[in-house]
């Protein structure tokens, strides 16, 4: 397993994106410490902020976490990432591969246009979680986005395909949504706001938009089927698709083939 450890708190946001298992694997740690890092003109290095140890692995683990570490597993295709602390914007943005893991939380646009592969965030996650970047067609696109705490605002905004898991989040969650599941505890007011196609599952929410109508409860065997596939990755969210629930059909104020189902009772 190859290691970093951050010394201290950056000076500057460094941009991870480059730095995954197999872009080290080749390098020496000397030739990996001259890895430009930086987002400033102070020209920051790898091994100016970490202390490096590499052994050729497809396993890294970054140790000591900061909200100034941006883009970390946007860049992975296959292995292993793994950061002891928190992260900041982008994590794992556009990644097509691999675990990427982070044990304490993340900023905006966690697994924005992520193709494939799995990210998980262990505590919570900043706006637009799951969500399309400025100027992007979509946001998730295939990926599985796991976070166990609570997301802001715009949740899932445009996401493409893929499974999106998180215990709460806030408004607009799955806004714009084009396809894809995303499953949550309880999200805030206006879910699915534009939505086109697409399933959000939840135990509770805020204001509905009044595009979106309820057409009763039903027991079919998507909800079975879906409720079998959490269970390996979150027992709760896996209880909710098997319990009693309320479909509804929106957002009628677009193409209206998105649904909601909402635990009933």
């Amino acid at each position: 397993m190859s290691t970093l450890t951050l010394r201290q708190e950056p000076p500057e946001r460094l941009d991870l994106l480059p730095v995954t298992p197999l872009s080290l694997s080749g390098l020496s740690e000397a030739e990996a410490a001259r890895l430009p890092v930086g987002t400033s003109r102070r020209g920051l290095t790898l091994g100016d902020c970490f202390s490096l140890s590499l052994d050729g692995s497809d396993t890294l683990t970054i140790e000591g976490g900061s909200a100034r570490l941006d883009g970390v597993g946007g860049s992975l295709s296959a292995g292993v990432i793994r950061v002891v602390g928190d992260v900041g914007q982008r994590l794992g943005a556009g990644m097509s591969g691999g675990t990427l893991t982070v044990t304490g939380s993340a900023g905006p646009f966690a697994g924005a246009g992520a193709t494939g592969g799995t990210i998980t965030i262990e505590g919570d996650a900043g706006d637009h979680a799951g969500g399309a970047v400025y100027a992007a067609k979509a946001g998730l696109d295939g990926a599985t986005l796991v976070i166990r705490g609570r997301a802001g605002d715009h949740l899932g905004d445009r996401m493409r395909r893929g499974l999106l898991l998180v215990g709460q989040a806030g408004a607009y969650a799955g806004a714009r949504m084009i396809a894809g599941t995303i499953a949550a505890q309880s999200v805030g007011d206006h879910p699915g706001y534009g939505m086109r196609r697409g399933t959000i599952l939840t135990g509770g929410h805020g204001a509905l938009s009044p595009s979106f109508v309820a057409t009763g409860t039903h027991d079919l065997v998507f909800l079975r089927l879906l409720a079998r596939s959490l269970r390996t990755i979150s027992a709760p969210h896996a209880d909710l698709a098997a319990g009693a629930l309320t479909r509804y059909s929106g957002d009628l104020a677009t193409l209206g083939k998105g649904e909601l189902w909402v635990a009933a009772g």
